[in-house]
Formats: C-alpha cells, structure tokens, sequence
C-alpha cells in the first residue's frame, strides 16, 4: 500500500461489508440509498453472516449470556459495531434475552449473577447501546436510562465501583454509558440525555482523553493502543471515535489525543491493530500487529470530524 488517501480509501473498500458502508457513510459522504443497500449485506456475507450463523435456536450466542467475550452480551456488540440492520429479527431476539436475563427491578440496572449486590454502570451502558439500538420497545428501557443518570458522579463520569465507595470516575465505565445513552438519545428523543452526555464530555476534556488531570501523565500506556474490538476496555481511538460519533463541538483539549493518534499512522498510510485483550472472540475479525481497516477506518473519521 501506498499513503495515496484514494489507494487507502480503495484498500477500505476492498474490506468485508461492515466496513464498506461505514466506509461510504462517513468518508465517501455516499448517498444514503447506496448506504443503506450496502449495509443490507452485513446480514448475508462475511462477518455478520459468520456470527449469525452461530446463533443458537434460542437467541443466544456461547455458553452463557455474559461469556466474556462470545457470549451474547459482547456479540451484540459486535453486531453493533458491524451495522446489522437494527430491525433483524435475530438481533432483536438476543436483545430480548439480554434484557430479560441483566434487568433488576430493585435499581433498574443490569447485572447477570444474582449474587452481585450491585448493577453496574458499565453494563449499563453497554446494554443500553445494545437494547436502544436494536429495538427493544419495553417499559424497563426508561427506568435503565434513569438508573444511569442516577450513577453519574460529580466529576461527570461513571465508575461501576461507585456503590462500594469510587470518588472518581472510571473511563472504561463511562465511555460505555456514553455510547449507550447516545443510542438511547437517538431511539428515544430525550433531551436530558443530552445534559448528562456533555457533563461527561467535559470529564474526558478535563483529562486530555488520556491524562492526568492533576500531573499530566498518560494514566495507562494501554490507551495509547488501538484496539478492536474494544469490548468494556477505554482507549483513545475509542473515545475519539465517540466523540465524532456525537458530532461533539471542537475543544482545544483533545488536540493531545489527536496528536497521538496521527503519530500512531503508519507509512503505508493506515493504522496497525494492536494485541487483543484476554478471552474468547466471538468473531476473529483482523491480526494483531497488522493493517486494521477497522482502525483506519475509526482514525479517518475521526480525523475528518476534527479538521472540518
């Protein structure tokens, strides 16, 4: 490859479908016909087909339901991230299930071993980003949206140790609430949403994404790396990417991170994936160490947002 921006963007297009109407959508600006006909093909060829395959008859993927990371829990967040359509028919039965086994009316939150005393946040988060994209239309959806605006901290974020003491929030925790409730914000109309959204927005400004807000060291070299799939785990990318996700207004704070993640491309023009994290895939999608459209893809949207 070449760092010829067309030859990149041929090399994208040359990728599974997950990645060529995303591809289409945020770089190309297509048409949303073409958009959408393109998305249509996540169900029935490469990667979305492969994970449908090995749904089981109930809906579930796995041993169990929260098996870290092919259970059903981490897949529909593969399938998420793929696209699939949010009226398919399988994803909305495994929504279903996700709700029926996580829910706890006690605090409204999600939680899936009985024996925890508290729901946690982060699970919160990510269910939400699950139930809210693929349609589950149930009563206990508001009460999950409240109990998350309930577990914000004063310093804007999440942290699922907050019940057992946590003064600080946790960027793992609140980068999944934050992709959940904008998924929830999209599905449901409410514009509170919004408010909690951009207190938090200002937690990972205050920290430069990445950084100490009080000494201005890197707070783990682990979110430095680029990973994907992310799973409940923070990286810059990550967060980078939610931000354009949001159409969030240009803060001078994240130029940090921007820097960052330009020093992170390579010659050849596109970003290497970095080593996966512990446990089971449900879907083994690109090589470590190698090029990742999945991170190319991420970065030049990303860095398409920012310069615009």
């Amino acid at each position: 490859m070449v760092s010829d921006e067309a030859a990149i963007i041929g090399w994208l297009m040359e990728g599974d479908p997950a990645i060529r109407w995303q591809v289409m959508r945020d770089l190309l600006r297509r048409p949303e016909r073409e958009v959408t006909a393109e998305r249509t093909r996540v169900e029935h060829e490469g990667w979305g087909a492969d994970v449908l395959r090995r749904q089981h008859d109930d809906g579930s993927w796995g041993p169990h339901v929260y098996a870290k990371w092919n259970g059903t829990f981490y897949t529909m967040l593969v399938l998420r991230d793929l696209g699939l359509p949010s009226d398919h028919p399988a994803a909305r039965q495994a929504a279903r299930l996700i709700l029926d086994a996580g829910y706890r009316a006690n605090d409204g939150g999600l939680r899936f071993n009985k024996t925890w005393e508290f729901s946690e946040a982060c699970l919160g988060g990510m269910g939400m980003a699950i139930l809210a994209r693929f349609g589950a239309d149930d009563a206990r959806m508001p009460k999950l949206a409240d109990y998350l605006a309930r577990e914000q901290m004063p310093d804007g974020g999440w942290n699922c140790r907050r019940p057992r003491g946590a003064t600080h929030a946790s960027f793992h925790t609140t980068i999944c609430v934050l992709e959940g409730l904008l998924e929830w914000e999209r599905r449901s109309g409410d514009g509170e949403v919004r408010d909690l959204r951009e207190r938090a927005h200002e937690f990972l400004f205050t920290h430069r994404l990445y950084r100490s807000h009080r000494t201005g060291a890197v707070i783990k070299d682990e979110w430095t790396r680029l990973h994907f799939p992310p799973h409940y785990h923070y990286d810059v990318l990550r967060g980078l990417d939610y931000l354009q996700a949001a159409a969030a207004p240009r803060d001078e704070r994240v130029s940090d991170a921007i820097d960052l993640l330009q020093s992170r491309r390579k010659p050849d023009g596109c970003w290497r994936l970095n080593a996966g994290y512990p446990g089971t895939e449900s879907l083994p999608m690109e090589r470590p160490g190698e090029p990742s459209r999945w991170n190319t893809l991420r970065a030049l949207r990303v860095l398409k947002w920012w310069e615009k």
